[in-house]
């Protein structure tokens, strides 16, 4: 599963850096600053466009963050297909990253990553990113047998 997503910094607007606390992401890779959203972090979040808006949101649910709602933070394109998640009324979101973490393996991402954002019966807002099984590449690169579905992109 991916475990991570790195955004350049220029992609973040200040406000949002400095509402959510994200100072602390930040890094710096050949040169140019990133934000890492990774989730081992305390607080996991995510970055997602919602209805052409830029929000940061909780990245899945942890044990004891919800009595409803998986305690994962990913979820199977299958599930979403087969309308599972259709009690929580689901919203599909994209999860902009220029890129991704599997396995200790950073790679690049084009577009993004889609994902579904679901609200908690705290009336907390929580994304989960859409997996898929990997293509032979992936497992290769990765040695995943998963990997999220990207916007526009196959790898």
């Amino acid at each position: 599963m991916c475990t991570g997503i790195a955004l350049a910094l220029t992609e973040l607007p200040p406000e949002l850096m400095e509402r959510h606390g994200l100072a602390d992401r930040l890094f710096e890779r050949g040169g140019e600053k990133e934000v890492r959203f990774l989730y081992r972090h305390a607080r996991p979040v995510l970055p997602v466009l919602r209805q052409g808006q830029l929000e940061i949101v909780c990245w899945g649910a942890r044990r004891g963050d919800s009595k409803e709602l998986p305690c994962t933070g990913w979820t199977w394109q299958s599930t979403v297909e087969a309308g599972e998640w259709g009690r929580w009324e689901a919203e599909a979101v994209d999860v902009p990253a220029m890129l991704a973490l599997e396995n200790g393996i950073w790679y690049r991402v084009r577009q993004g990553i889609r994902g579904l954002v679901v609200t908690d019966e705290n009336g907390t807002e929580r994304v989960y990113i859409i997996c898929e099984p990997a293509s032979h590449y992936y497992q290769v690169m990765t040695r995943s047998t998963s990997m999220p579905v990207f916007i526009d992109q196959r790898i």
